[in-house]
């Protein structure tokens, strides 16, 4: 879809402007504009050459879309494949003997239980169990976490991770951090990611499965590979440094003898609905607990029994008597629900929230997902939407909406 319908399904993206940074870490990687400061990923000129329409978000200069629509885009990535530039996301290294001790403090997972060189979702929490952020960490090994923080909330992250940092230091511990503001973040997603990265490495890709990291050489040179991504679909991100992005952008693109396009936020946005996951600042908040949020399994089995991590008293008596809200998905007739369309029970009380909603490319049909009051979350539970004001029929459905195509062993 292209104009209005572009905006009506990236809405959840651009109506969230953040405000740019201040500081500046990297002077390649800014403009000036009338208004405002943007930062310009690596990338920036091979987008504007390639015909993508450029829009601010979180303080960066970012595609929204290309030439084809959103439709075609989203399409495309399930049958092909798509290439992401996310350098606006955070990369950064937690390094020392007691990282690990110090992370645990401040996320749900149990990431002393990972095996080197894996990884896992997880949520940054505050004192009353809220998600400050959710954020993909890998064990590179017991003195080294890397981890990807989304780009609207780096700099309270950043924040929130010194602050107890430099207390955890103070009382003796042995943490140390590293930014990789010198390197980008390129996500290679969809069925053809696999085939085409492998052309580009010396590593065999097919014994990497979904959830592992390792440093290896891409296109000669040296980046950190995650078999994951924010599609549902198989792919990976790779961080490589600055001024190798662009050439391993054009290497992807041309070993897929066009097949793998530049692929922008905007289908970006529609994937992850349709895999089911949650995009923060809509779906998960800082008054949303990881249990509400459907998150409790990425809560690790020694974490619940231990707790030790912000608000775990107030997380764990939920997983032990149940939250009063619950993130659910639906599907709707009319006009597809938005952020914040009221959800109703059949006798129109009031029972939730959409947080997430927009027009399914691959299913052809409305698809959404919000909070509903415990008991309205089974499948099947018959509601009503409501969009400008009027009631539509919709369905409590099961996610992801679209099948996952992880690449994990047989």
């Amino acid at each position: 879809m292209r104009g209005g319908g572009f905006w009506q399904l990236g809405q959840s993206i651009t109506r969230r402007l953040a405000q740019s940074d201040k500081k500046v870490t990297n002077p390649f990687r800014y403009y000036a504009t009338e208004s405002s400061q943007l930062k310009r990923t690596a990338l920036y000129d091979f987008h504007v050459t390639h015909g993508a329409k450029m829009v601010p978000f979180a303080g960066w200069s970012m595609p929204i879309q290309y030439k084809d629509s959103i439709m075609d885009s989203t399409l495309n990535c399930r049958q092909n494949g798509s290439l992401f530039d996310v350098s606006h996301m955070c990369g950064l290294s937690l390094k020392g003997k007691d990282c690990i001790p110090f992370l645990e403090k401040l996320v749900i997972a149990d990431v002393a239980g990972l095996a080197p060189g894996t990884g896992t979702l997880t949520v940054f929490t505050n004192e009353k169990g809220g998600a400050i952020d959710d954020s993909v960490i890998t064990k590179v090994n017991d003195n080294h976490i890397y981890l990807v923080v989304n780009a609207g909330c780096r700099d309270k992250d950043l924040a929130h991770i010194e602050e107890h940092m430099k207390v955890f230091n103070k009382n003796g511990g042995d943490v140390s951090w590293h930014i990789h503001d010198e390197r980008s973040l390129l996500a290679l997603q969809g069925p053809l990611a696999g085939p085409v990265l492998q052309k580009l490495t010396k590593e065999d890709l097919s014994k990497f499965y979904f959830g592992e990291f390792k440093m290896l050489d891409i296109n000669g040179v040296h980046c950190f590979l995650t078999r994951t991504g924010y599609t549902g679909e198989d792919g990976f991100e790779i961080s490589i440094p600055y001024e190798s992005t662009l050439d391993l952008a054009k290497a992807i693109l041309e070993k897929s003898e066009g097949k793998v396009r530049l692929t922008g936020l905007g289908a970006r946005d529609s994937l992850r609905l349709e895999a089911g996951l949650c995009l923060y600042g809509n779906d998960m908040e800082q008054h949303i607990t990881p249990v509400e949020a459907g998150l409790t399994w990425a809560i690790g089995k020694r974490r619940k029994a231990e707790g030790g991590f912000l608000g775990a008293e107030v997380i764990l008596k939920q997983i032990k008597e149940g939250p009063a809200i619950r993130r659910a998905g639906f599907i709707s007739s009319g006009p597809p629900a938005r952020s914040h369309s009221e959800i109703q029970d059949e006798n129109g009380n009031n029972i939730g929230e959409v947080t997430s909603g927009g027009f399914s490319p691959c299913l052809k049909k409305n698809i959404a997902m919000g909070y509903v009051k415990t008991g309205y979350q089974k499948i099947g539970t018959k509601v009503k939407i409501l969009v400008r004001g009027k009631p539509n029929d919709g369905e409590v459905t099961k996610m992801p909406f679209v099948p996952t195509k992880y690449y994990k062993p047989t």
